[in-house]
């Protein structure tokens, strides 16, 4: 008997055992030059998620699992059954595999994980949130946007559940073409005037800046000043982009007298 070869069947089996949907590949459009955008019908009813996490991508013949945020709401998923990724390209197999071989039809499995999210309870005190994002950092904080407008959806048209706070939204990459969703952001800051808001952050821009963008783009990096206008006792700062980033906006949070505890990120690498 094979000890090692039973354990490693087991370890499999437990894998598997934890899988909480199969889907099908229903969408795919380009974000941009480099990201694809994946739509899957989810299979299982009873699967769900908070918005701002994260799943393992499970692929037929890849031995490799893909780690991808949601980018989508919650709210999606109970409506119409879909949930969105925005994957990179990269060699990585699984983001490989979403770039080459994919098609619609395709089947894959879902797991949901991760303790990077904002879901407040109908009861929960109001806070205002400010949302750092670089690159496809983007993605679990543009899945928090959504879940806000639809939260500020429900309030409106029923009169009650969550009352949210206002959101800021900063955003950075080099150039404004590898700003993601950028028309859904402005389509949001148009639908709700005023609680939420966006500031595009460009660093190494050499186009002109399209007309629709001009007034919400700024050139250079997110700095101090742009964030602590925004520091008060009920406001909680979200940050996801490249580790280094992480820590440059951590240092300005304590900077500006942030408390720990109100500040969550999410590294990708």
């Amino acid at each position: 008997m094979d000890p090692y070869g039973v354990w490693e069947a087991l370890r499999w089996y437990t894998e598997l055992c934890k899988v909480i949907s199969q889907a099908k590949v229903c969408g795919i459009t380009n974000e941009s030059e480099t990201v694809k955008r994946l739509r899957l019908a989810i299979a299982n009813k009873d699967f769900t998620f908070k918005a701002g996490q994260w799943v393992d991508f499970f692929i037929p013949g890849v031995s490799v699992v893909g780690g991808f945020s949601i980018c989508s709401s919650p709210g999606l998923l109970e409506r119409e059954g879909i949930l969105e990724l925005a994957v990179k390209h990269t060699v990585h197999p699984p983001a490989y595999w979403i770039h080459t071989e994919c098609t619609l039809g395709s089947e894959v499995a879902l797991r949901v994980g991760g303790d990077f999210f904002f879901d407040p309870q109908p009861g929960d005190s109001p806070v205002k949130l400010v949302l750092i994002a670089g690159g496809v950092g983007i993605n679990p904080l543009f899945s928090i946007l959504l879940h806000i407008a639809d939260l500020h959806g429900y309030q409106e048209g029923k009169g009650k559940g969550y009352k949210m706070g206002t959101v800021k939204l900063y955003y950075s990459a080099k150039n404004t073409s590898e700003l993601l969703f950028k028309e859904n952001i402005l389509g949001l800051m148009n639908a709700f005037p005023g609680k939420i808001t966006c500031r595009f952050h460009v660093t190494q821009q050499t186009s002109q800046i399209c007309k629709e963008l001009q007034p919400h783009v700024k050139e250079g990096r997110i700095s101090e000043k742009d964030l602590e206008k925004h520091a008060s006792k009920d406001t909680l700062w979200y940050i996801c982009g490249p580790p280094p980033m992480i820590e440059s906006i951590s240092k300005l949070l304590s900077n500006i007298g942030v408390p720990r505890n109100c500040v969550f990120f999410e590294k990708w690498w």
